[in-house]
């Protein structure tokens, strides 16, 4: 089970050793580097049901965050008509 309820110890310092960890990296390899970390912290958890439940989650709160409606970097957005 996903837990969704607060439960990171000291979240400002994570927070800053996670933007600490991009600092000089291109936006390609802050992409890359996100990547290895999910699937890092992935295979930390384990457990395929909680990992689709996060996605799901994670999903969904993209899908409905105030913003542009498409994204100039967005490989999925669909091709402007003729």
């Amino acid at each position: 089970m996903l837990n969704t309820q607060p439960h990171l110890q000291a979240c400002d310092d994570f927070y800053e050793a996670l933007i600490t960890a991009h600092q000089g990296l291109s936006t390609p390899e802050s992409h890359a580097m996100n990547a290895r970390l999910v699937l890092l912290l992935a295979n930390h958890v384990g457990d395929h049901a909680t990992l689709v439940h996060a996605l799901q989650l994670a999903r969904a709160g993209v899908e409905n965050a105030p913003g542009p409606a498409t994204d100039s970097h967005d490989t999925h957005a669909a091709a402007p008509s003729a």
